[in-house]
């Protein structure tokens, strides 16, 4: 009885010690905040500023981070008090189903506590001379945000998965966008016809920036958009590309600099309610506005090619969706059946439905987004 005892003492010790080593949401929550934090911190220090001024990315890092998750205390049970659940697709992987219900359109506290924050800072704290590009894409931001909260309320309104049409969300997404250029070409405020490239090299577009400009602006907010399907997912990531496009541009963009750190922190918070298991999601409001504000900055800064590696897994999970579409009508062409090329798309429920846990595919999208922000910060600045 001894040894048995002793056995059951050894089984469950084994088991408790799996147990604690498995990784959770908050696990994820706590790695992402050091990364973050410990990356802003160090870039400033590399880059010759101290983390603690007002011209650093760090304080307003955390200053996002702190207020959008202390004011989600208050805004989460507000949107679960005004029956602002999602709606869960039935078609999606069946772990998702009991997710229904949970509050969406969080992205109305997100975007507006980090555009008020980088106004504020740049105008206030940091005095930033030219004002304009961070009210630019502050605006842009909003823009893109404000046509994700008109799809999340026809959601939520008619109780179906089926927003706006997508030819009216195309349409105003256009719409934003041509703006956005006309005030870059109208202001010539930057060369908008020159991006940076690598090792210093410069390539000249001339006339095809336009066209450029709004395949960016529209690739970037539906991949966004795409990638906000696992709890923690696309803020998480999100917030990585901010920090990493923020680190790019500073030595020539100082007020965007300062808006992408406020806008990683202000998702990070997010993530203080986002991790799984989620107690909200961004919706359209958020995904669409994060899309938004990573095209707009990258354009403006001229900063695309540095923009297409830290959207990477956007860009992934984008064309994951393109391959399904097209096999599948393919194969229903030629065969008469439509076939799957992945178990389902976009990519991360792929590998939910091969039998990685949220938790995982998350975790692994942080490391490859960091791994992503690294090297595009060697390539640009030599760090």
């Amino acid at each position: 009885m001894i040894d048995k005892g002793n056995n059951i003492i050894v089984v469950d010790a084994k088991i408790s010690s799996r147990h604690s080593s498995k990784l959770t949401g908050f696990k994820l929550l706590i790695l992402l905040t050091a990364g973050l934090s410990l990356g802003a911190f160090t870039l400033d220090w590399i880059a010759g500023r101290s983390p603690f001024s007002g011209t650093a990315m760090t304080l307003p890092l955390i200053l996002g981070a702190v207020v959008t998750a202390v004011l989600g205390l208050w805004v989460v049970p507000l949107l679960q008090s005004l029956k602002l659940g999602q709606i869960i697709r039935e078609d999606g992987p069946q772990t998702h189903l009991k997710k229904a219900g949970t509050p969406t359109m969080g992205g109305v506290f997100v975007v507006p506590v980090a555009v008020a924050i980088a106004l504020l800072w740049s105008g206030w704290i940091a005095t930033v001379p030219d004002l304009q590009p961070v009210l630019a894409v502050s605006l842009v931001t909003l823009g893109y945000g404000g046509i994700g909260w008109l799809d999340d309320w026809q959601i939520i309104r008619h109780r179906s998965n089926k927003g706006i049409s997508p030819r009216l969300k195309l349409a105003l997404q256009i719409g934003v966008g041509l703006v956005f250029c006309s005030w870059l070409a109208w202001t010539n405020s930057v060369d908008i016809t020159n991006i940076a490239l690598p090792f210093g090299l410069v390539l000249s577009l001339g006339a095809l920036f336009w066209p450029l400009a709004m395949f960016v602006l529209l690739a970037e907010t539906n991949a966004t958009n795409l990638t906000d399907g696992v709890d923690g997912l696309a803020a998480g990531t999100g917030a990585i590309a901010l920090l990493g496009l923020g680190a790019v541009i500073a030595p020539t963009s100082p007020g965007l600099m300062i808006f992408c750190a406020c806008l990683a922190g202000s998702f990070l918070g997010f993530v203080c309610h986002n991790h799984n298991p989620a107690k909200v999601f961004m919706g359209d409001t958020g995904s669409l506005a994060l899309g938004g504000a990573l095209a707009a900055v990258g354009i403006l800064s001229q900063n695309l090619w540095c923009l297409f590696i830290l959207s990477g897994l956007f860009f992934v999970e984008c064309l994951s969706v393109m391959i399904q579409v097209s096999y599948f009508k393919y194969t229903k062409r030629k065969y008469g059946q439509g076939k799957r090329f992945f178990r389902m798309s976009p990519f991360h429920n792929h590998l939910e439905l091969s039998g990685w846990s949220e938790t995982k595919i998350v975790g692994v999208f942080y490391l490859i987004n960091g791994i992503l922000a690294y090297l595009c910060c060697t390539l640009h600045t030599g760090i």
